[in-house]
This record gives C-alpha cells, sequence and structure tokens, in this order.
C-alpha cells in the first residue's frame, strides 16, 4: 500500500507540473513527449494523473475522518 501511495502521489506532482506549464507556457509536455495530446499513450498517461488525483483524495478523506492508511505488514 505504501508503494502505491508514494506511486500516485509523484504522478499527482508530474501531472500538475504539466498543468502548470500548460497554463504558463501553452506547453503540454506530456503531450510533446508521447506524440500529441490526443494520442492514445498521452491520454492514457494523462488517465493515470487523474486516477492518482483521486486515490490521494480518498487517502487525504481518510486522514481527515482520523482513519489512516494502515500500517504495511510483514
Amino acid at each position: 500500500m505504501r508503494a502505491l501511495n508514494t506511486v500516485t502521489f509523484v504522478l499527482l506532482v508530474l501531472g500538475g507540473l504539466n498543468w502548470g506549464l500548460i497554463g504558463l507556457a501553452q506547453f503540454d509536455l506530456v503531450g510533446s513527449v508521447f506524440g500529441g495530446a490526443t494520442s492514445p499513450l498521452s491520454r492514457m498517461v494523462d488517465l493515470f494523473f487523474g486516477a492518482s488525483a483521486l486515490w490521494q483524495i480518498t487517502r487525504l478523506v481518510r486522514i481527515a475522518r482520523g482513519r489512516p492508511t494502515p500500517a504495511p505488514t510483514g
């Protein structure tokens, strides 16, 4: 679970930086790396960014309600 949280957090930050570049410089880094904003690969990466954001939101809600993610066992 800890690895999933780390991966989704990194993807969330990368997605946020990409949107910052779009807003600031009108430059879509993901689109330019993966063949354009409408290419299937670019859309898949954007989907991973969105799924990571949803995961992190659910994590924050659990923490706010006093039920943090369980500690890893083993």
